[in-house]
């Protein structure tokens, strides 16, 4: 306890900062983002099958891999999950909690990564071997404070847990260098963070091979020096990294890029295109317009999209569940001291620094999975890129201010205090956006409204024998399961049960009295049946039974009558709920 307080005396600057993130992250974490997704419902009540009934919502008993909707999700995450619910229930905050503490612990082992990096042999990134101080607290307040990590650790990412994962495990190897105990928790959480998103496993492995190739001479004497850490080292890489290689050359472990790859139905159709269309001989158009040319094109675009100004500093992602639209992800202050760092980190580069040549490799690297698929730049297929533009912005700012020739040496303190009130003033506008504009104006990207939808349902359950739910916003029947807290095993169970496997995607019809139409299923007159996916028909006439019609605006038969509309946060309708007469 002695040393606890002792180390919290000595870094108290440290503990503000954590502090600082940590209520910035759990702040009204169950209403901003404004409701869970489809992805967090679905994680929450996989957990929940899985801590109810050892099994997920298929029947499989302690999986591997997720089924979920057909997009495979890895486990970790959901495991975590259900570790949460058993504290805290069924619930938004439970949900949520995995990931808004890997934010935190992010913002913890960045400090101690960087310190860690300047303690390699002596070496120093910038000027002096008294900056890493600075630099570290400057990497962690960033990574605290930054819309890119700041977004992705208050919704139930697994990539923001993988995150953690990666930078934590990093810090411990090279801690592992100086102390080989730290090597067997580095392979574990390197291990773990492939079976926490998919992202990681392609950067982590590449990552690995950078780390072994960077510092071999130092992973030789530790091994030859420690046989048995060395057994268990392999063992550990073994259970962890041999069965996810195995599972990415299966159709189970491809299924996920097979729907976001840069070749699809779409590229392919490109190219045939641009063969017709070519004026070059048959040998020569299929030599340039092939899918190799075609995929190296498109992935190294992809590549160097992410590191726009346009990505990084003034536009951000495209995808509104990822980031604030119109925003970057990275505060427009930081830009300059950004590019500073990154020359500072090349010219250390040329100098064989064997912490900048890594830094600048985990840099490159990053976007390599997102510049995969289709659409990249992408705010969360390239969250591993954090902290590094974080960690470049501290070396920047840090070696500007402790620049020995400057004029302005004596005004160091001024200015360090005149950048940081200009971050919070840039932190305080985007926090405006992101808990009003952006809760209100994209609630519907959040699929906002079901929550509302499953308690009208379950006050009026009784009242009615079919509940008709469109499927417009998404799979509707996992929304029902989670908020509704339906038992797993009656529904694993359950003889109404319709799903079934269809273009590549899990499709579920019904369950119980609840049946999944598409929206332009739902017939117009009142006469007619609604059509199920899987060709079953559903009678609701006035004469039969009595049915509820969870339907889209406007999307209704035409003599039932309208019992309550429920809006988005911006007020425009987003269920509206009808009977027949």
């Amino acid at each position: 306890m002695r040393k606890l307080i002792n180390f919290l005396k000595k870094n108290s600057i440290l503990v503000i900062i954590v502090l600082f993130a940590t209520g910035l992250r759990f702040i009204a974490i169950t209403h901003t983002p404004p409701s869970l997704n489809w992805d967090e419902v679905s994680h929450g009540y996989n957990a929940y099958s899985i801590l109810k009934s050892g099994r997920d919502e298929w029947g499989d008993f302690f999986p591997i891999i997720f089924k979920a909707y057909g997009d495979y999700k890895l486990p970790i995450y959901i495991y975590l999950t259900a570790v949460s619910e058993l504290f805290f229930g069924l619930n938004a905050f439970a949900v949520r909690l995995p990931s808004v503490l890997a934010g935190i612990g992010t913002v913890i082992f960045t400090y101690f990564l960087v310190k860690e990096l300047f303690l390699y042999r002596g070496k120093t990134l910038i000027n002096t071997q008294n900056n890493s101080e600075m630099v570290a607290l400057l990497s962690s307040l960033l990574v605290a404070l930054e819309p890119w990590s700041l977004f992705l650790s208050r919704g139930a990412f697994e990539a923001n847990l993988a995150l953690f994962l990666i930078v934590a495990g990093v810090y411990f190897f090279l801690r592992g260098l100086r102390a080989t105990s730290y090597l067997l928790p580095a392979t574990t959480l390197l291990g773990l963070s492939v079976w926490t998103y998919n992202s990681a496993r392609i950067f982590v492995p590449l990552l690995i091979v950078t780390l072994v190739l960077l510092f071999k001479e130092e992973l030789l004497r530790v091994f030859k020096e420690n046989r048995k850490l060395t057994s268990y080292i392999l063992i550990l890489t073994s259970l962890l990294f041999l069965p996810m290689f195995y599972q990415l050359i299966n159709p189970i472990g491809q299924a996920r890029y097979g729907k976001v790859g840069i070749i699809d139905d779409g590229a392919i159709a490109q190219i045939i295109e641009a063969r017709e269309n070519s004026s070059f001989g048959p040998l020569l158009t299929r030599l340039i317009y092939n899918r190799p040319t075609y995929f190296t094109q498109r992935f190294v675009e992809n590549w160097g999209s992410h590191f726009t100004c346009s990505f990084l500093f003034f536009r951000g992602g495209s995808h509104y569940q990822f980031s604030v639209t119109g925003h970057g992800l990275l505060y427009i202050v930081n830009l300059p001291f950004f590019f500073l760092g990154l020359l500072i980190l090349l010219k250390r580069v040329l100098k064989k620094d064997k912490a900048s040549l890594f830094l600048l490799t985990w840099l490159i690297l990053a976007p390599v999975p997102s510049s995969l698929t289709r659409e990249a730049p992408h705010v969360l297929r390239s969250i591993v890129m954090i902290p590094i533009p974080m960690i470049l912005s501290a070396i920047g700012i840090s070696s500007l201010f402790t620049f020995h020739y400057s004029p302005f040496t004596k005004l160091r303190y001024f200015l360090i205090l005149g950048y940081l009130i200009l971050l919070f003033i840039y932190s305080g506008n985007y926090l405006q956006k992101y808990f009003e504009e952006y809760r209100s104006l994209y609630s519907w990207s959040w699929q906002y409204g079901y929550k509302e939808v499953v308690d009208y349902a379950k006050h009026n359950y009784d009242k009615y024998d079919k509940i008709i739910v469109t499927k417009k916003y998404g799979e509707p029947h996992e929304f029902f399961l989670f908020f509704w807290q339906w038992n797993p095993r009656a529904y694993q169970n359950d003889p109404n049960l319709i799903r079934f496997n269809q273009s590549n995607w899990f499709w579920v019809d019904r369950f119980d009295k609840f049946y999944f139409v598409n929206d332009w299923n739902i017939p117009s007159q009142e006469w007619e049946s609604f059509k199920l996916e899987s060709g079953e028909s559903v009678q609701c006439t006035v004469d039969s039974e009595r049915c509820l019609l969870i339907t889209s605006p406007g999307n209704y038969p035409k003599t039932w009558t309208k019992l309550e509309t429920i809006n988005f946060l911006d007020g425009k309708p987003a269920f509206e709920l009808y009977e027949n007469n």
